[in-house]
């Protein structure tokens, strides 16, 4: 498909238009020719004194259609609401076209809650359902799904202080890698010999930020260890790790600290007590899947049974909130299985599940081979949400963070899932872009937030082990700026904590 546009609103236009067809080479065209190769969308926008004209056309083989539409004094908001109405007529024409309704409309950012947060604040939540039903398309089910998460997310957010962050740190290491996966992270086989120089120059890196931190005079509120897999690092490493977290940062304001064993072939009576005595309250074991067939597909090599003694060893450990992640969508899997790994995961009660939608990234290997993501009008991985949703909420457990990514199957969502009091700080503080995040490791990013306001700077280390390892020096000198970046804010930050 090619859309030939005559005005700057391209990127909402490709994305747009890939999520009717996310499996088709979309190519963006920035002047409108005489002769044009079929199928193709022509995209024009024509502004006047008081008028703007918004004119799309759809052409296929065996389909044609145009749509248009005049503004007319337009003053508040001129570039939001000239392309909200550009993309209100393109999704007509593409649902025309296709037969699809988009659960999330016109949307296409990966942030719905943090909108919907601002509509309720300009005008209250009626306004801004309305505003997501009417003006965005947003289905009824999507739309109360995002006002729960928003009353549970605006209790997360109150924690935070203007000198408030949390740190990350990133183990970039996995037993294999998935099927799915575009994280930086290398398997053991292929990295073992890095995996000791990188815990010691991460811990470097580790004490060097939280003097950093001090000078600043920042309040830190959780801790998450992620990557990659943690618990590939062996007990003695993993005890190292969080010995120097714990003995570098002041831990009395931390409200959270996670670690994501994620694969359950790497968790061990040692690593769990390791991490228990080293401050963590928070694992994460992520099963995907409880269908050994598809996780073989995958490329996990663990099996069900793994995960459910791996949560009952970090049950008799001692761990109070362990969470658990599942995927809908994965390849081979039926509705029935996801409907069948879903029960048995709410039967064992962990404290968290995070249900997650298959997003085919271009780095992962899915991509490469060309597994194709089902196109059908509601593919089976809406079918899964709908039921996850029900029975979470018939299970005691409540939406606390919802985001969304591209190339997403069926255009849907993420969401964590919790009972009461168990909430992931974290992952509501990263994803709201709430306060600044001090990343740790290859492929973290810090990311200094000015307070009150939605300036974000982005520090980025190095990605993957070998040029962390090789690039040290400098990635320290990089993080210098996190003292400038306070010290520009001292008196700003003085005057909002009034």
């Amino acid at each position: 498909m090619t859309i030939y546009i005559d005005h700057q609103f391209h990127y909402e236009s490709e994305n747009l238009v890939r999520l009717f067809f996310p499996n088709d080479k979309i190519t963006v065209v920035h002047e409108i020719p005489e002769e044009k190769e079929i199928p193709y969308i022509v995209s024009s926008i024509k502004s006047g004194e008081n008028e703007t004209y918004i004119s799309i056309m759809l052409q296929t083989e065996d389909f044609s259609a145009h749509d248009e539409k005049t503004l007319t004094n337009v003053k508040d908001d001129f570039e939001k609401t000239v392309e909200r109405e550009m993309a209100v007529c393109l999704y007509g024409l593409l649902t025309k076209l296709t037969g699809k309704i988009q659960p999330w409309g016109i949307l296409t950012g990966v942030r719905p809650i943090k909108l919907f947060r601002r509509l309720c604040e300009q005008g209250g939540e009626d306004y801004a359902k309305d505003y997501f039903r009417s003006r965005l398309l947003v289905s009824e089910e999507k739309t109360a799904l995002s006002a729960v998460t928003e009353k549970y997310e605006k209790k997360i957010l109150s924690l935070s202080r203007p000198r408030s962050f949390s740190l990350y740190v990133s183990i970039p290491f996995c037993p294999s890698r998935c099927s799915y996966c575009s994280f930086v992270s290398q398997s053991i086989e292929s990295a073992k010999k890095l995996i000791e120089p990188y815990v010691e120059l991460l811990c470097r890196e580790i004490e060097e930020t939280a003097e950093i931190s001090k000078e600043c005079g920042l309040v830190l509120e959780s801790v998450y260890i992620g990557g990659g897999t943690p618990t590939t690092l062996s007990a003695v490493q993993m005890k190292k790790l969080l010995d120097t977290i714990r003995n570098s940062f002041d831990m009395t304001t931390c409200r959270e600290f996670t670690v994501e064993a994620g694969r359950p072939d790497t968790i061990d009576s040692e690593k769990l007590s390791a991490i228990l005595e080293g401050g963590a309250d928070r694992i994460s074991i992520n099963p995907q899947t409880l269908n050994d067939s598809v996780l073989e597909v995958i490329g996990r090599k663990h099996t069900s049974a793994q995960t459910l003694e791996a949560f009952e060893l970090a049950r008799k450990a001692g761990f109070r909130h362990i969470n658990m992640d599942l995927i809908a969508g994965l390849p081979t899997e039926s509705v029935e299985s996801f409907v069948s790994t879903l029960d048995r995961i709410c039967e064992i009660d962990p404290e968290s599940i995070t249900v997650h939608t298959l997003a085919m990234k271009r780095s992962s290997r899915l991509t490469l081979q060309g597994t194709k993501t089902d196109t059908e009008k509601e593919p089976p991985a809406a079918q899964m949400l709908r039921y996850a949703e029900k029975k979470l909420a018939e299970s005691g457990y409540h939406p606390y963070y919802l985001y969304r990514q591209t190339r997403m199957e069926g255009n849907l969502e993420n969401v964590g899932w919790s009972k009461e009091g168990f909430d992931g700080l974290y992952n509501v503080f990263v994803m709201d872009e709430t306060h600044t995040i001090l990343g740790c490791g290859a492929g973290a990013v810090t990311k200094l937030k000015k307070p009150a306001s939605e300036s974000l700077e982005r520090i980025f280390n190095y990605k993957y082990p070998y040029e962390y390892i090789g690039g040290f020096e400098e990635m320290l000198r990089r993080k210098e700026r996190v003292k400038s970046f306070y010290a520009e804010l001292a008196e700003y930050i003085s005057q909002i904590c009034l």
